[in-house]
């Protein structure tokens, strides 16, 4: 991943500083929301409830977000007021964790992180344009998944050593961090035009949002496979966590802390190769490789729920969202090229793979309370095995769009 420093777009530095630091603010407490509510007598059904509560919350906004990002030139300040929005919400389960204090937190939470995501795009491709997007959108996802190890660790020590109230703080230190990088972004440095999708020959009548969800098959397709595949995922992590602490396998903090560690040094390791893979294979390949870490992941998770147990569960976790953390992104961006609509389409997906997510965690709560763990994650597992079935029926049309793309 080699870039002369002398050449790199202004404001680059800040865009990775921002992505490192963002990794532990953009999901709140992650995995560890979970555990935290565990130890304050809370069911797993109702965790996989309130989870969902905020995963719905999360889809119905993810495309008015795209849109929105598409349409200001204040991409920094859509940051910023998600930021302040996460941690506001993180305080409010520190110091109410009642059904409706979690549920409004995690509300607040899903709507800020679904202007986070886009308007990160949005800046990506303002600063660099489309010739280098796909190389700094492996760099941003390097240095994300760097924060998040490094969050993760910091946490589960913090969390072992002075408790649950620790890893609050550390959010809140990340946040001010966060917030401290995207203003070290100038803002005269982004293209607008290119944040959108827009090349300088572009006309300005870009598509409708609409015309470019319904018209764009193969975005479409990307983002019902996406779905399936994160209806069997979202759940994952927080269950194997509980099961393992409710196994008595394993400390909460410095568990879940090791899952997350795994998972993102995979994912470091991971986002260095993506683009190397998608030039050699393409981006229907990669995908395929991803889709098929998760059912994969299901059967080792099922068969041994034990400490050492998160070593194969998180590497294959690491693998399916390492992988897909650089090629979505990419792949959209080149599907929808000279459109003007980038950031609704990656606001697109992410609304169906949100529909997915956010039932995930109810659906798994609801199997994993009546018919135990094990058949949690098998069931979990059959349902990736659909995404991978629509991805390989559908490989034709999608290998022809990026190719198409790709000559244009």
């Amino acid at each position: 991943m080699r870039m002369s420093t002398a050449r790199r777009p202004r404001g680059t530095r800040a865009l990775e500083a921002l992505h490192f630091s963002v990794a532990d603010v953009q999901d709140g407490l992650g995995p560890f929301l979970s555990v935290f509510l565990q130890s304050k007598g809370w069911s797993v059904a109702a965790i996989g409830t309130v989870m969902s509560v905020g995963g719905i919350a999360g889809m119905l906004a993810t495309t008015p977000a795209g849109a929105l990002v598409d349409a200001t030139r204040r991409k920094r300040a859509v940051v910023v007021v998600g930021c302040l929005a996460i941690l506001l919400a993180t305080a409010l389960i520190w110091l109410r964790p009642t059904t409706a204090g979690v549920a409004a937190a995690q509300i607040a939470s899903a709507l800020a992180a679904a202007g986070i995501g886009p308007a990160l795009t949005g800046i990506t491709l303002g600063l660099v344009r489309a010739r280098r997007f796909d190389h700094q959108l492996a760099r941003n996802q390097v240095a994300n998944h760097a924060g998040n190890m490094l969050a993760a660790v910091l946490a589960g020590w913090l969390g072992w050593r002075y408790g649950f109230g620790a890893i609050f703080a550390l959010t809140a230190v990340f946040g001010v961090l966060a917030l401290a990088a995207v203003l070290s972004i100038p803002a005269a440095a982004i293209d607008h035009r290119a944040a959108r999708g827009l090349g300088h020959a572009d006309g300005a009548d870009a598509l409708s949002a609409w015309r470019v969800l319904l018209t764009c098959r193969p975005l479409a397709l990307l983002a019902v496979t996406l779905g399936l595949f994160h209806l069997g995922n979202a759940a994952m992590l927080p269950l194997y966590g509980m099961a393992i602490v409710a196994a008595h396998a394993g400390d909460p903090s410095a568990l879940t802390a090791t899952t997350i560690v795994v998972a993102q040094s995979t994912m470091v390791v991971v986002a260095l190769l993506a683009m190397r893979w998608i030039r050699v294979h393409g981006h229907w390949w990669v995908l395929l490789l991803a889709f098929l870490a998760l059912p994969l992941r299901a059967l080792v998770a099922a068969s041994v729920i034990q400490g050492w147990g998160v070593f194969p569960v998180q590497i294959l976790d690491g693998l399916g969202a390492g992988l897909q953390s650089v090629v979505v992104p990419a792949l959209v961006a080149r599907l929808l090229h000279g459109t003007g609509r980038v950031n609704v389409g990656q606001g697109a997906v992410m609304t169906v793979q949100g529909i997915g997510a956010a039932l995930s965690p109810a659906f798994g709560g609801w199997l994993a309370h009546d018919f135990g763990y094990r058949i949690a994650f098998l069931s979990l597992g059959a349902i990736a095995l659909l995404a991978v079935a629509l991805w390989v029926g559908c490989r034709g049309m999608l290998q022809a769009a990026t190719s198409v793309q790709t000559a244009s």
